[in-house]
């Protein structure tokens, strides 16, 4: 049913727990489904030099927020911005439609924690 993408990233989840003193923080909830997810980010020299998330949620949830992790960190927020639904969905080898919201969970805290800048 899942990818292996998606099961390596729930069981083996990068970037996970939260940043004490971030220059961002956010926490938002898909209120069809419960699932949360919490964002906390460091900046240095315009970039993001670290960034963690928390989920509770479905395993795509969780696995959604390790990657995007992953592929954001190190950028600057102008290009953070520019990473599509699409794209997650195709780095993490796939999605259920049923489970596409956690892509979308996922890069709708990142929006929120870049507007906190």
């Amino acid at each position: 049913m899942y990818s292996a993408q998606v099961l390596d990233h729930f069981q083996n989840p990068r970037n996970s727990g939260d940043i004490s003193n971030p220059d961002a923080s956010v926490q938002i909830e898909n209120p069809a489904c419960g699932d949360v997810l919490k964002l906390t980010l460091r900046m240095i020299d315009g970039h993001i030099s670290e960034i963690r998330f928390r989920a509770k949620g479905c395993v795509p949830a969780i696995a959604c927020g390790s990657l995007l992790t992953e592929m954001v960190k190190g950028k600057t927020p102008i290009e953070a911005r520019k990473l599509t639904h699409e794209q997650l969905v195709t780095a993490i080898g796939g999605l259920p439609e049923a489970s596409s919201h956690a892509a979308h969970l996922a890069l709708d805290a990142l929006e929120t924690a870049l507007r906190g800048l």
